[in-house]
């Protein structure tokens, strides 16, 4: 979503500041303007200040949850493009690029054995308040792919992330490329 959307909260309605990832609360019956609608999880601003809506709580501004479906492989193994297509949802509530794109995915390993996706990622800045709301989505969107039991996420900063990690598209949307 690029044009920015005024909504109104139809219930109370859980948020986390960015970037700090402090909870709070935002009132029913509140206007908010919608600046990021990525992924299925919103970044409005409230009282001038940047909250993170997860898509869980879409209702409360009005709007549907996004559900991830995948066909499940008839061999009963974990598919490695299904799990790097899930990560694909998963966007910064700052920068409007996925966690992939933006080079934060570090590694991906799966073990169909257990079903079990171990995934490192980084950070854009390592005192990120939003790190641990991230790593909840990485878990919840991976825990969507069929055969999958168990998602393990590590959170790693050697090596620090640098805006050449990001692919050239992210690159090129966000404008970094000089």
């Amino acid at each position: 979503m690029s044009d920015r959307q005024i909504v109104t909260t139809v219930m109370d309605c859980p948020g986390r500041l960015v970037p700090v990832g402090d909870p709070l609360i935002i009132p029913a019956n509140t206007f908010l303007t919608v600046t990021q609608a990525l992924g299925g999880n919103y970044t409005v601003v409230y009282n001038g200040n940047m909250v993170r809506i997860d898509g869980t709580d879409a209702a409360a501004i009005g709007k549907e949850p996004v559900q991830l479906y995948f066909e499940a492989p008839l061999d009963g193994l974990i598919s490695k493009e299904q799990v790097w297509e899930a990560l694909q949802t998963i966007y910064d509530p700052e920068i409007p690029v996925d966690l992939v794109r933006l080079g934060l995915i570090y590694a991906l390993d799966i073990n169909d054995d257990i079903g079990e996706v171990s995934i490192q990622m980084t950070l854009t800045a390592p005192g990120c308040g939003m790190g641990p709301i991230l790593m909840g989505d990485v878990e919840y969107r991976v825990s969507q792919v069929p055969h999958v039991k168990k998602v393990r996420v590590e959170l790693v900063f050697d090596p620090p992330w640098s805006r050449e990690r990001m692919s050239e598209e992210a690159l090129l949307e966000t404008g970094l490329v000089w």
